[in-house]
């Protein structure tokens, strides 16, 4: 990674081992530790009870259903980071989930209770606010199976709503792909009551072409003292890619390489590109009361551009050049400097 105000550096970004399976043919489970970063933690624990296809009641600590992009397994994403619409978007969350599948696959749904999780974080073990927040998701993907030119075609809205009241970790940081915090709330500003979130959300394959999109906003009750606000924070991203060797995109990425890498045989695996475009904006009801102005972005927009190399169906080698502006941000009313950044990831899954 090199980026203009961080370090190059060789980062150890995931590390997780993951325990999955079934009990006989009704309970399903997975648990996933992280050995990433400074310490050991739980990205996922829960258990499944499958009681139909259209009906699996799961338990525990997992994503949050509401985004597109965060539903996305970290080994499938087309780019190396998230991008900033899933900043507003919560991520794992604790909880009981009622979720299913009906019309052959065609529909998907998911309706949940949880302890609420901050906007692009995790939830923290407790609920440290005594409050709950209610998630759902419905994706369509009417033509399935059909071999037609819209078969990859699919769509649908995620949203929750719930609660959240105090400072510190309940109110959110919102980050760049470069992993630079430029919003924060000023010191003692408290959540102050309703946080909503909508996310409408979409994808296309076909062939070797894939695009995926989504939109996402965020509300949230604030307080400062006597002031009192609902701040909203709004954000899009689009994502295209082609896969250069002619296997087929989808959400979970190149499946398996037609020629696996292997020199000297004519296997190179395959290579895809891939192009981002993504903006977030902070309503001016957060300035200047709840943020400064001289620290915080109203508004941050970037591109991204990359390769992802297929070695086979376990080895991606990714390279990502990143390069993301601000409105605001900056001392005296000034715009953030930019942040370039170009990544690269290796990874190995299996």
């Amino acid at each position: 990674m090199a980026a203009r105000g961080a370090n190059d550096t060789f980062l150890l970004r995931t590390a997780r081992p993951t325990l999955e399976g079934t009990l006989g043919r009704w309970i399903g489970f997975r648990f996933t530790p992280e050995f990433a970063g400074d310490s050991a933690s739980i990205v996922d624990a829960y258990a499944d009870l499958r009681f139909s296809p259209a009906a699996t009641v799961r338990v525990g600590k997992f994503t949050s259903p509401v985004g597109l992009e965060r539903l996305q397994s970290s080994s499938s994403l087309a780019a190396v980071e998230r991008a900033l619409a899933s900043e507003l978007l919560p991520n794992r969350d604790i909880g009981v989930q009622l979720q299913g599948e009906a019309a052959g696959g065609r529909l998907s749904y998911a309706l949940g209770v949880f302890n609420g999780a901050v906007d692009g974080r995790d939830a923290a073990t407790t609920n440290p606010d005594d409050e709950f927040e209610y998630a759902g998701r419905l994706f369509l993907e009417p033509l399935k199976g059909s071999g037609g030119f819209w078969a990859g075609l699919g769509f649908g809205i995620g949203a929750s709503t719930g609660d959240a009241r105090g400072a510190g970790n309940l109110l959110p940081r919102y980050r760049t792909p470069g992993q630079q915090t430029f919003f924060a709330y000023r010191a003692g500003v408290e959540g102050d009551g309703r946080r909503r979130r909508w996310s409408p959300q979409a994808w296309f394959h076909r062939g070797p072409f894939g695009l995926q999109a989504e939109y996402a906003s965020s509300r949230q009750e604030v307080r400062l003292d006597a002031a009192a606000a609902e701040v909203e924070a709004t954000a899009w991203q689009a994502t295209l890619s082609w896969v250069l060797t002619g296997e087929d995109a989808g959400y979970r990425g190149v499946a398996r390489p037609s020629r696996p890498f292997a020199p000297g045989r004519g296997g190179w695996g395959a290579w895809e590109l891939v192009a981002r475009y993504g903006r977030l904006e902070v309503d001016q009801a957060a300035f200047p009361v709840f943020a400064d102005p001289d620290a915080s972005a109203r508004r941050a927009a970037g591109w991204t551009a990359g390769v992802n190399w297929y070695l086979n169906s376990n080895l991606k080698l990714v390279v990502n050049y990143l390069h993301t502006g601000f409105e605001g941000g900056a001392a005296g009313g000034a715009d953030r400097a930019d942040e370039k950044a170009v990544f690269t990831r290796l990874q190995v899954a299996f």
